[in-house]
């Protein structure tokens, strides 16, 4: 038993000269490759910072920004995650052909996804419209609140939160009614055949004259839009700015039934004619 425990004590004593022996012979490797990932770390940091400045020194949009720095700073880490193992002893060329090879197949999974991040790309760089634009897409409308990476946030009128997948948004329709700063409201009243249609224009054009958020350029205008089976149809059109728009279709529908019963005028209901059989 003696003869055995020496033997296993000898062994022990053999495998650690040679473990200390190997660490000293690499610590060399190991200490250089953690000194390059420190310093590689906090300039990285610094790197993003100083691109961050100068992006917003440049006035660049605050997506683009967020997203140019959000790419940078990560391609700095996977090369820096490449050197740091390159430095241990590592190969690096099995682990950067295992990477392009997990690369390709998730981007075969994510085609979807991809098509998003692609729309978002073309969304942030052609800006079609901003944070804070009243949209029409997809079928709804809402204020934009946030373009991301992959969908673009709307808030509609009733403080509903809409996600929007931003392929089918950069390959559809889209209408920026923030755009131009300024919009035209097109309102209709059906009037009574009695009506004396002068009376009725001049009448909406004081409305429309009188009301502060109406602009006086582009001039607003009102005319006959037809004249149906049962009612003169009057088309009014007044321009506003932006966020005065909703305010002022409300005060000029408002204004003008009150001034047509004022003078008399009847306006007609709606009436859906049927076919007697």
């Amino acid at each position: 038993m003696e003869k055995k425990e020496l033997h296993y004590i000898h062994s022990f004593a053999e495998y650690v000269d040679r473990f200390i022996k190997a660490l000293i012979d690499y610590s060399p490797k190991l200490i250089s490759a953690f000194i390059i990932l420190f310093v590689g770390l906090y300039a990285i940091r610094f790197i993003n910072r100083l691109a961050k400045k100068i992006m917003v020194k440049r006035e660049l949009d605050p997506t683009l920004s967020k997203f140019l720095a959000d790419s940078l700073l990560w391609a700095l880490r996977v090369l820096l995650f490449v050197t740091f193992i390159s430095k241990l002893g590592i190969e690096t060329s099995s682990f950067v052909a295992i990477l392009g090879a997990a690369g390709l197949a998730i981007g075969l999974s994510l085609q979807g996804s991809l098509s998003n991040f692609a729309g978002g790309m073309l969304i942030i760089l052609f800006k079609p419209f901003r944070v804070g634009d009243t949209i029409e897409a997809q079928g709804v409308v809402g204020v934009v609140s946030e373009i991301q990476i992959f969908v673009t946030k709307l808030v509609n009128g009733n403080n509903q939160t809409i996600f929007i997948p931003n392929g089918n948004l950069s390959n559809g329709t889209i209408i920026n009614y923030s755009m131009a700063g300024m919009r035209r409201a097109d309102l209709l009243f059906s009037l009574s055949y009695d009506t004396n249609i002068k009376t009725a224009k001049d009448i909406v054009m004081k409305v429309m004259q009188d009301h502060p958020k109406v602009l006086k350029n582009p001039a607003a205008t009102v005319s006959i839009r037809g004249l149906s089976d049962s009612a003169i149809q009057l088309s009014i059109k007044p321009w506003s700015k932006n966020p005065d728009f909703s305010d002022m279709c409300s005060d000029i529908l408002e204004n003008c039934k009150e001034a047509f019963d004022a003078a008399g005028i009847v306006v007609q209901p709606y009436v859906r004619e049927t076919t007697k059989k």
